[in-house]
């Protein structure tokens, strides 16, 4: 499967690479990786802010006091980087989101009218993992996380949402052509409560937090392996797990059951009596570490696509030097429509011209020559094969339909 392995692929298509000098498990992204990487967090905020998700921003690093006031700092320890010391005071590289969107919820009273308060962030992310557990794009020690953090009012709209986030990876991963039970599976990740070191001790809430996925999980009627002694610190998760093409499996989306951060933030809203009443909240990931979905996505497809993810969308192919001016204009429409297209230059045969465009993966070929000159048209190109000789608008509307559809 090596052909399909992102980690080849990758720096073949110059999507992006892992430079020695900037270190192990910092991976650089080149323009055409950077053009994906763009239009998973476009996608991603467009579709959560149609679901009612408040995007945020906050910073990568925080005072080592937030991490020991949420827990991380212990439980996590390991897996941080070191404290930066500056002007008597210790930070740390954040390695997640959510005690930050916490302190932003503490930032002012909210009443019960506002929930469920959907706070979302595409946060950058830094984690100690250990130089044998490092692969590519899936197994980094820097990534971006569309992360979320939903604050409820009660057991059952925290449940509501849980089902709403789980439709929502099952939305994303249509779009992306990945299929529940081909691609990907569901898990249901348990605590153990013997563990008290790595777990939040509270057998009553640990029991009924799990007994509560089970029950969203069985509602789906879709199949699920239960996994002890797998969930995070703070509460039981629903995994997708999905394996690379060297059939080893990792979690690409979560989403998790937390009774424990409510307490630990004092995190409360204004009821309808208005009293203080204790939050309830959701952790979770709709389309995991861009990086990590990337990197799927890569040996999914095997670098080749679907047009609205391509770095180069349409290449358009002057079959000699003499129709390079119109070529010119017709790469003029493309752009102006917002396609991302290129022209071949080159002096090379035709045929050497289009199997260079093939190697690169680009899902549309627009050949010009004699005939296409005189008939202001040009000879379109897919994937499947040859679609014949169309006017530019038509292919432009074919193409911008094609991309905006995300089909």
């Amino acid at each position: 499967m090596e052909d399909r392995d992102h980690k080849k692929i990758g720096p073949e298509l110059e999507l992006f690479y892992i430079d020695p000098v900037v270190g192990k498990g910092l991976p650089m992204y080149l323009p055409k990786g950077t053009i994906i990487k763009r239009e998973l967090e476009k996608f991603v905020i467009e579709e959560e802010t149609k679901r009612g998700y408040l995007h945020v921003e906050t910073p990568d690093l925080a005072k080592l006091e937030l991490y020991e006031k949420s827990g991380h700092y212990p439980h996590y320890k390991d897996s941080m980087y070191a404290p930066i010391e500056i002007d008597d005071e210790r930070f740390m590289l954040r390695p997640m989101t959510c005690p930050h969107h916490f302190q932003l919820f503490l930032s002012r009273p909210h009443s019960y009218r506002e929930a469920p308060m959907r706070i979302a962030e595409l946060s950058q992310l830094y984690r100690y993992e250990q130089s044998g557990e490092l692969m590519g794009l899936i197994r980094t020690r820097s990534f971006c996380l569309a992360d979320a953090h939903i604050i409820c009012t009660s057991e059952e709209q925290a449940m509501e949402e849980i089902t709403g986030a789980l439709d929502l990876i099952e939305y994303a991963n249509s779009v992306f052509g990945l299929k529940l039970g081909v691609d990907y599976r569901y898990r249901l990740s348990l605590g153990d409560r013997s563990n008290t070191e790595k777990y939040y001790k509270n057998d009553a809430a640990w029991e009924k937090g799990e007994e509560l996925l089970r029950e969203v999980m069985q509602k789906r009627g879709c199949e699920f392996e239960e996994a002890k002694d797998e969930a995070a610190f703070y509460g039981p998760k629903i995994d997708v797990q999905m394996k690379n093409v060297n059939g080893k499996e990792d979690t690409a989306f979560t989403v998790q059951y937390d009774f424990c951060m409510p307490d630990r933030f004092d995190l409360t809203y204004i009821g309808e009596d208005g009293k203080a009443k204790r939050a309830f909240v959701v952790h979770r990931s709709s389309i995991g570490s861009l990086g990590r979905t990337m990197a799927f996505l890569i040996e999914k497809y095997a670098g080749a696509f679907p047009t609205w993810l391509s770095p180069v969308q349409a290449k358009v192919i002057p079959i000699a030097d003499t129709h390079q001016p119109f070529a010119k204009e017709v790469l003029q429409s493309l752009k102006d429509a917002g396609i991302r297209a290129e022209m071949d230059e080159s002096s090379e045969t035709l045929g050497k011209k289009i199997r260079e465009a093939k190697t690169h993966k680009v899902p549309y070929l627009l050949v010009i020559g004699d005939q296409e000159v005189a008939s202001s048209t040009a000879t379109l190109e897919g994937r499947e094969g040859k679609i014949g000789a169309l006017s530019v608008a038509d292919i432009v509307e074919k193409l911008t339909t094609e991309i905006k559809n995300r089909a």
